[in-house]
């Protein structure tokens, strides 16, 4: 019994995954590109540091961020909005959703994918927070731009 209890709740879990990819609040992405992105997560005297510092993305478009982390401590990484409002539509690997979900957390040496939708047109900061670090986090910026049509 118990198993099929298990075997029905991963069942949801993939079925609600899968229909995120077509949530009609977003409507249809700006371009059908889906550009991969890596971002790697690092230690730099006990502090995070994320590369590319400048994350380039076309807007209100589907990408992959491959999220590598070198670091030997669990690293959150929030930028306003992007993780928030259903533009979230898939995670993977050693990602963890924070509870107030304007973030991920990365396991220490983890990886994953997130699939998500950019927001507008626009610059945005990022950041990179060591759990056992929350006074310096690494700040970044991200620039969406229109996609080339």
């Amino acid at each position: 019994m118990r198993n099929i209890l298990i075997a029905a709740a991963c069942a949801t879990l993939l079925t609600s995954a899968a229909s995120a990819a077509d949530n009609p609040q977003l409507g249809k992405p700006a371009s059908d590109a889906l550009p991969p992105v890596e971002l790697t997560v690092t230690l730099q005297d006990g502090k995070p540091v994320c590369a590319p510092a400048e994350i380039r993305l076309p807007a209100n478009t589907d990408v992959m961020l491959q999220v590598v982390s070198q670091a030997n401590v669990p690293v959150t990484i929030t930028a306003e909005g992007q993780f928030e409002q259903g533009h979230l539509l898939h995670a993977d690997g050693d990602l963890i959703h924070v509870m107030s979900e304007k973030g991920y957390t990365v396991k220490a040496n983890g990886h994953g994918t997130l699939k998500l939708r950019t927001l507008d047109a626009g610059e945005h900061s990022y950041a990179c927070t060591a759990n056992n670090r929350r006074d310096a986090p690494f700040v970044g910026k991200m620039v969406l731009s229109p996609p080339a049509s």
